[in-house]
């Protein structure tokens, strides 16, 4: 029988290797960025014709090759950036296999120009379908041009799967996006057939990475992303994680700007997402996609970046410890960053008049400790109330001074005899309204009361000390399988919120106490609501359990709408909210309150 095994000639193995790297023009985009960046430009230049079909042109100030050099670079495996095995731990470079300019010269008509700053001549090469047609000397600036013509064009197959020149040059202004914004100090240009669509100047080396990569943020998208940005610096042994992050009001229904740089590589990462995502599980909604622009720096030996084609997925040594730093600095970043309305004292007339029609109602079955309980927030200066007070709804986000979480607001009942009756009124037993600074401030108290349930539950839960009322004639509750086990798995916790539970034999549990605040509810559908919340979640991790559970209490605990409420109970339920972590939003990042400026009404008035 004879030999069937053959080695594959050169030019057909780069054209294996080319369906890998190349799938369309952005692949070739993104190699010839990464190759300027790693040859230490100043000034990268990047044109395309057809979006990328007919011509992509990368040029730089970069440090050039030799001729050398330039006839080695299109061979496959023929590299710089490694010597050794060993090498492959600590690659700091943006490509390092050796593999795209061979790959691309398998399937395009390559030009590469180059000079050395110390040499006088430079080298031209031309290659078409991985044979060398032309290697000469040339006079040229230093650096490097290398210019990609008629892509596919020896794999017509390959060229006819290609979407519109549309879609085709979205996908190069991705790969522009990402490279201009990982090197935020190198100036970038981009032009589209013959039509400049980016001249990005690099950012000012004295004013800092973040001042220089907001201005590549706006350069790229727009004056408006100018406002949106909180700015994210968290420093450990182990990572940095520096960058932006939107402001959760900005927050989109598509997937907006979402961008993850490890050691100034783009990636792609579920697993980050999923950290960015917890992060804001409070502030938007589910179907809403945050912004941000992420840099995350570590020791290279900590990860491993050799596990994909394009080199956009990596692993991490230890990932578990990169999720909760990220997750902990954005978070960190928005709480330091959220400003929430200033309450205005200057009672107005008329409002005053409402409150008090207000507090001449009925308000039959409604007790003020049906908010929960609640321990009032330490007395602050009457300075530093004024301080807050003189803010007002317009204070930019980056003057808000420390401490770090949003400000504490006073109790009316603490500051009455300083600044007078804050004037509010309920409207249609559903919202509250008060007066602040700058416009109206309108509360949904349904979502107002389940945030501080929620913010209380949770504490409740950390410190393991809920307050339980005992049933008069314990309730007995029958469960499946799958509830009993659930149930014994989270039994602790719900002691913690103020459960009075125990298994009464089989899959029976006896109720002997509710939560002081939930003793109007019905306990089996206060239980099945729980259990099923915590089943729909699917989480394992102890804090992530602790949010299922306080947020499914507080949704079933909070007040509804129609409910009447005094001026007591309002000023009670504001202060309150105010003095939550989070008074913006639900749990589940529905908005709790709205403001209307002077502005805006007068704008309605047409003044």
């Amino acid at each position: 029988m004879s030999d069937i095994i053959r080695l594959l000639p050169d030019h057909v193995a780069n054209q294996i290797a080319a369906g890998e790297v190349v799938q369309r023009p952005a692949s070739v985009v993104k190699e010839l960025l990464e190759n300027s960046v790693d040859a230490g430009a100043t000034q990268i230049t990047l044109v395309v014709k057809d979006a990328g079909r007919t011509l992509i042109q990368v040029t730089d100030d970069g440090k050039g090759m030799s001729p050398t050099d330039a006839r080695l670079s299109f061979e496959r495996h023929a590299t710089s950036k490694i010597r050794q095995a060993d090498d492959l731990a600590a690659i700091t470079t943006k490509g390092f296999r050796g593999e795209a300019l061979a790959s691309i010269a398998a399937i395009a008509q390559v030009e590469l120009k180059t000079r050395e700053h110390d040499q006088e001549l430079g080298t031209r090469v031309l290659i078409e379908g991985s044979r060398v047609k032309v290697q000469e000397a040339f006079a040229g600036p230093v650096g490097s041009t290398l210019s990609v013509r008629s892509l596919f064009f020896n794999t017509p197959a390959r060229r006819q799967f290609l979407k519109s020149d549309t879609v085709e040059l979205k996908h190069v202004l991705d790969e522009f996006h990402r490279i201009a914004l990982a090197h935020p100090d190198i100036a970038f240009r981009l032009v589209s057939n013959e039509h400049e669509e980016f001249n990005l100047a690099p950012g000012n080396p004295g004013s800092g990475t973040g001042t220089g990569l907001r201005q590549r943020i706006v350069g790229l998208f727009g004056r408006k992303y100018d406002e949106r940005l909180v700015p994210v610096d968290e420093s450990t042994e182990i990572v940095r994680v520096t960058g932006f992050v939107g402001k959760p009001e900005f927050a989109k229904r598509s997937r907006g700007e979402q961008y993850f740089f490890v050691n100034r590589r783009y990636i792609r990462s579920n697993y980050l997402e999923h950290a960015l995502r917890k992060a804001y599980d409070e502030l938007v909604t589910r179907d809403h996609f945050p912004s941000w622009f992420l840099f995350i720096d570590l020791d290279p030996a900590q990860i491993d970046i050799n596990i994909h084609p394009t080199k956009t997925e990596i692993k991490f040594r230890d990932d578990r410890v990169v999720y909760a730093i990220v997750h902990a600095a954005v978070r960190r970043a928005l709480g330091r960053f959220n400003i929430v309305p200033s309450l205005d004292f200057e009672p107005e007339p008329a409002m005053i008049a409402a409150s008090n029609a207000s507090n001449d109602r009925s308000v039959p079955n409604w007790r003020p400790q049906d908010l929960g309980a609640f321990t009032a927030p330490p007395r602050p200066s009457p300075e530093g109330w004024q301080k807050l007070f003189d803010m007002g709804m317009a204070t930019p986000v980056e003057e808000v001074p420390e401490p770090a979480m949003a400000p504490t607001i006073m109790p009316s009942r603490e500051i009455d005899e300083q600044v007078g009756e804050r004037p509010l009124f309920q409207l249609h037993s559903t919202y509250i309204v008060a007066q602040v600074r700058s416009g109206v401030l309108v509360v949904d108290q349904q979502r107002a009361h389940e945030r501080i349930l929620y913010e209380r539950n949770l504490k409740l839960l950390d410190q393991g000390a809920g307050s339980s009322q005992t049933e008069l004639f314990p309730r007995h509750l029958e469960l499946n399988a799958t509830d009993h086990t659930l149930l014994s798995g989270i039994l602790p916790e719900l002691r913690s919120m103020g459960f009075d539970l125990e298994f009464f034999g089989g899959r029976t549990v006896q109720v002997n106490g509710m939560p002081a605040e939930a003793t109007d509810e019905d306990p089996a559908r206060l239980l099945e609501q729980l259990l099923e919340q915590v089943k729909a979640d699917g989480s394992a991790l102890r804090n992530e359990r602790h949010q299922v559970l306080a947020r499914s209490m507080a949704r079933s605990m909070a007040i509804r709408p129609g409910r009447a409420l005094s001026t007591t109970e309002m000023h009670d339920l504001i202060d309150r909210l105010f003095a939550c972590e989070v008074p913006m939003r639900t749990p589940a990042g529905k908005p709790v309150l709205v403001t209307y400026t002077l502005d805006e009404l007068n704008e309605r008035f047409e003044r």
